[in-house]
């Protein structure tokens, strides 16, 4: 994300997130904030452009932004059955688990960068969203703070467990950035837990795979927040045992489509291979 401005990706991926609640059935991640997050004019224009939203790529990108969320929200449900009461949403964007939280006992901390935070507020206010007083806004400019002193400012109890999900960030940050962040959480308390999503290398890919991942890097690229970071799942999972995580699940493409497109009528499944969903808990 370019300096003083708000995430363009972050926009992209909730209108994604937004075409799955208009174009699919049944629906992977039901979101009904989703649609009005995104504003009246994003959320008028995919309604008038279907055929637009039934192309191979788009189909596939949106069924990926719903799954990883749904995904995300799982495992955050498993943490909140085994005790959790906090959940920090790194890298939140416009995500809108906090405006239809069914845990009454989770406070919710979502953190990003201040210029993306500002422009989320004025797009919970143009939509009558209402703030829930479970909710704490943690800005975090990631230049000058870590993410954890932000935290402590705004009141989150770094001796208790907390669930974290970071979703489609690691690809944007350098290598020994994201490794960091996993050491970070896990050294905070010793049950704490992520979820997250990551790329697998380009020439890991096959041919069909490679064409779809230059599509979306290029897209990427051009709108200024170019992939930077790959992991084989292997060579991950390692790392995230070596700073003390026990419990970790790897999904690649195939497992993600049996467990949540199996059966559809619609074909709708993700695919090109690259990214994988990943949970970790102590």
């Amino acid at each position: 994300m370019r300096e003083g401005r708000a995430s363009i990706t972050a926009q992209r991926v909730a209108e994604r997130r937004a075409a799955h609640q208009v174009f699919d059935i049944p629906k992977v991640f039901d979101d009904p904030v989703a649609l009005a997050i995104i504003g009246n004019e994003a959320a008028a224009q995919i309604r008038a452009e279907p055929a637009r939203a039934q192309t191979p790529v788009s189909r596939g990108l949106r069924a990926f932004m719903a799954v990883r969320s749904r995904y995300a929200e799982d495992q955050l449900g498993e943490a909140v059955r085994r005790g959790v009461t906090q959940y920090v949403i790194l890298g939140a964007g416009l995500d809108t688990f906090a405006y239809r939280n069914p845990h009454p006992e989770l406070r919710v901390f979502e953190v990003d960068h201040p210029a993306t935070q500002a422009w989320k507020r004025s797009r919970l206010e143009a939509a009558s969203i209402p703030v829930p007083a479970s909710l704490t806004f943690t800005p975090v400019n990631f230049e000058r703070e870590t993410f954890e002193q932000g935290l402590a400012q705004r009141g989150f109890d770094a001796g208790r467990a907390a669930f974290f999900s970071w979703l489609g960030v690691t690809p944007y940050l350098r290598r020994e950035i994201v490794l960091n962040t996993f050491e970070r959480i896990a050294a905070l308390c010793p049950q704490n837990g992520v979820a997250f999503d990551y790329a697998i290398p380009r020439d890991s890919l096959g041919l069909l795979q490679r064409i779809a991942f230059d599509t979306i890097a290029n897209r990427v690229a051009a709108a200024g927040e170019p992939f930077v970071s790959f992991f084989k799942a292997d060579e991950l999972m390692s790392e995230l045992c070596r700073v003390n995580f026990r419990h970790i699940e790897d999904l690649d493409t195939e497992q993600i489509n049996a467990r949540y497109f199996q059966d559809r009528k619609d074909g709708l499944q993700i695919g090109g291979g690259m990214a994988h969903l990943m949970c970790a808990h102590g």
